[in-house]
């Protein structure tokens, strides 16, 4: 039924957070998938050091889903400083090679870097390029953290979506969820806001830019469409088209409320079966070019 276009694994899920794995083995997420009734997922390779607990190599994804090409489809995460440091860095090269071998966007992007950063802007230009698509995360600061960093209001992303308009950005993190309602704090943006919601910059840049689509993973994307529900059902069917079903499954017991909270929308007829069959894979086999 599903299809998890944002997942983490490790062939050997390597040092532990808070003294548990923290990464899920791909038999474990089989595991899992077979429980929530997932069918297939997106592996994003964890290559940039401010995030992974373990670095991650393009080739170990490939692998994996080598191993289970039925439930698996690959990423490949390139770093923008890689090869050079350099701005003129030809990342393209790279990039190619991977989607050559299947991988199907790159991602998940978590270098400490801002968006207007010349090397984020040479990863951008050479995605488009190619023709991948981008997961990236946001952060609220530099330091300490990972994550693109945009300033309140995303004034960057905003920047981007404008200057690679053939790119398609997936966005993803607390700091871009808590930016679709409009009174998002700077005090709150990187956690999890509750309450109603009002129409803030997320739906502002979905309704404007065709290539700003809603990777709904982790705890901030359900957040986002479920804090207030009957806003969430509103954004769900106007932006039907381009937010993709994902869990962001890291450690083997990650919990994933939007499984629920989505099938109670259906069973409910809050939602028809057109607009969850779109958002729970049909999008998403679109975006990669998967045969539907």
């Amino acid at each position: 039924m599903f299809i998890d276009i944002h997942v983490h694994t490790r062939k050997i899920p390597g040092f532990p957070r808070a003294g548990k794995p923290a990464y899920a083995t791909p038999e474990q997420l089989i595991e899992r998938y077979e429980k929530i009734n997932v069918e297939r997922a997106a592996i994003l390779p964890g290559v940039n050091p401010e995030c992974s607990y373990s670095i991650q190599s393009n080739e170990e994804v490939l692998e994996i889903c080598g191993r289970y090409p039925d439930r698996f489809i690959p990423f490949c995460n390139i770093d923008p400083r890689q090869i050079t440091n350099s701005p003129q860095a030809p990342l393209d090269e790279i990039m190619q090679f991977y989607k050559d071998k299947g991988c199907k966007g790159i991602g998940e992007v978590c270098c400490n870097l801002e968006f207007s950063d010349p090397l984020v802007q040479n990863l951008f230009k050479n995605a488009e390029k190619i023709g991948f698509p981008i997961t990236f995360h946001i952060a609220g600061e530099i330091g300490g953290t990972y994550g693109l960093y945009d300033d309140p209001g995303l004034p960057q992303l905003e920047v981007c979506l404008q200057r690679f308009p053939q790119l398609v950005f997936l966005g993803h993190s607390q700091a871009f969820w808590s930016e679709i309602s409009s009174d998002v704090t700077p005090e709150i943006r990187t956690t999890y806001p509750k309450g109603p919601v009002k129409p803030g910059r997320v739906v502002e840049m979905m309704r404007k830019y065709s290539n700003l689509h809603g990777d709904l993973s982790a705890h901030s994307g359900y957040n986002a469409i479920s804090r207030d529900e009957s806003f969430g059902v509103e954004f769900l069917v106007e932006f039907q088209d381009k937010l993709h079903f994902g869990t962001d499954i890291c450690a083997p017991d990650t919990q994933t409320p939007i499984v629920d909270f989505l099938l109670n929308l259906l069973k409910n007829k809050k939602i028809d079966s057109t607009v969850f069959d779109k958002i729970a894979r049909k999008n998403t086999e679109k975006l990669f070019g998967l045969s539907i």
